[in-house]
């Protein structure tokens, strides 16, 4: 059976990645200058998807306002997932939307087109209960991992407590269209009903296979993989706009100044402006109508939209959501640093600072490698900024 039709499961917050994603859910957080989401869709279109089904959730109007009914002439239906109760509960909301075998992905990581198709050509060669895509991977104990024995799944690990494994899930899915009826009978594990738990279900009695992959799979998991993410996308030109020279694209509609230093590889997003004496990039992007003031200097850093970056201001290894403006002279010098993301603090990770949106930062504030600055807080005049800033916060110097 042909796969034509691809659900894409898009309705988690993304916890570890507060505060960005106090306003937004996590795919719709930036992959350098457009959301992780967008590049989801183009892998799936241009695999040659002829509907895109999209489960969302948590601020599901951030995704239905910015892609509405059709992504390049692909249809898309959304389906909305009241409660966040695991990827199997998610992928059954979709039930009544898709007819035919279903290929399933995540909406939160970046991923080859050519992953897509080698996990569809797989199904309709054999149509196995399920296909899936398994790639190497220097870090298994973070995702789930495979065993994988002359092409098919022996086993299903979904949190190694170990790096011995080298193979891991990499969440896209071709499955036999009774696959919704499979995930109705999964028992649930406190509460939740896992995609993984139903997985292993068909394993115990049928064939599971294993589709080898390579190519570029980032998961954005905390806030300092934006950053790497930034730098794959750059890396292989994956941007909205027409390269001006090899590794700096500038749209059409932005302005940089003759005076301006663009270091490759770069993008300045549409109706963006590089002031006189101002130094961007390398491995940094600059979304829709982004400011950077004259003699400023932003590396190895992405700007969401509608930020501005006033003069002799230094970012080095920043995420800026929307609508941030950090005021003149304000210093992030980057680095190594510890990060508390939740209970857990996280050693000698490459992080300047996160600004969430809607953060000002009036002018001559300097911020310590790490720094976490929640939705809307005012970081005044020559304040020194360490730690996690809570939304709505003053800090006074």
């Amino acid at each position: 059976m042909s796969v034509s039709t691809a659900v894409v499961l898009a309705a988690g917050e993304g916890t570890r990645l507060r505060p960005l994603t106090r306003n937004r859910p996590k795919p719709m957080l930036p992959a350098a200058n457009r959301p992780i989401l967008e590049h989801v869709f183009d892998a799936l279109v241009e695999a040659g998807m002829e509907r895109l089904v999209c489960v969302v959730g948590y601020k599901h109007d951030r995704v239905q306002d910015h892609f509405g009914p059709t992504y390049r002439s692909v249809p898309v239906q959304y389906v909305r997932q009241h409660k966040q109760l695991g990827s199997g509960h998610a992928l059954l909301q979709a039930r009544s939307a898709v007819q035919g075998p279903p290929l399933v992905v995540n909406g939160d990581r970046l991923i080859e087109t050519e992953m897509i198709e080698a996990v569809a050509d797989a199904y309709e060669r054999d149509e196995p209960a399920a296909a899936l895509a398994v790639l190497e991977h220097p870090k298994a104990s973070q995702y789930g991992a495979i065993s994988l024995q002359n092409d098919e799944i022996t086993e299903l690990i979904e949190k190694p407590t170990t790096d011995e494994y080298r193979l891991i899930n990499a969440g896209i899915y071709a499955f036999q269209p009774d696959i919704f009826d499979e995930i109705a009978d999964t028992p649930r594990t406190e509460g939740e009903l896992a995609l993984t738990d139903t997985i292993a279900r068909l394993m115990d009695r049928d064939r599971v296979k294993g589709v080898h992959c390579e190519g570029m799979w980032v998961d954005a998991t905390y806030p300092w993989d934006l950053l790497e993410m930034g730098r794959e996308v750059l890396a292989r030109g994956r941007v909205d706009t027409a390269a001006q020279d090899e590794g700096i694209w500038v749209h059409e509609d932005a302005l940089v100044h003759d005076a301006a230093t663009l270091r490759a590889p770069v993008v300045v997003g549409p109706d963006s402006e590089v002031g006189p004496g101002a130094v961007v990039g390398p491995d940094t992007a600059l979304g829709r109508n982004v400011t950077i003031g004259a003699n400023a200097t932003v590396e190895r850093s992405v700007l969401d939209a509608d930020t501005r970056v006033d003069a002799g201001s230094t970012l080095f290894d920043t995420v800026a959501g929307q609508d941030v403006h950090v005021g003149a002279g304000t210093v992030a010098p980057g680095g190594d640093a510890d990060v508390r993301v939740g209970n857990r603090v996280f050693e000698d990770q490459r992080l300047g600072a996160v600004l969430s949106d809607r953060v000002t930062a009036d002018g001559n504030v300097s911020l310590d490698p790490g720094t976490l600055v929640g939705p809307s807080a005012h970081l005044h005049t020559g304040a020194h900024v360490q730690g996690r800033i809570a939304e709505g916060a003053e800090v006074m110097r």
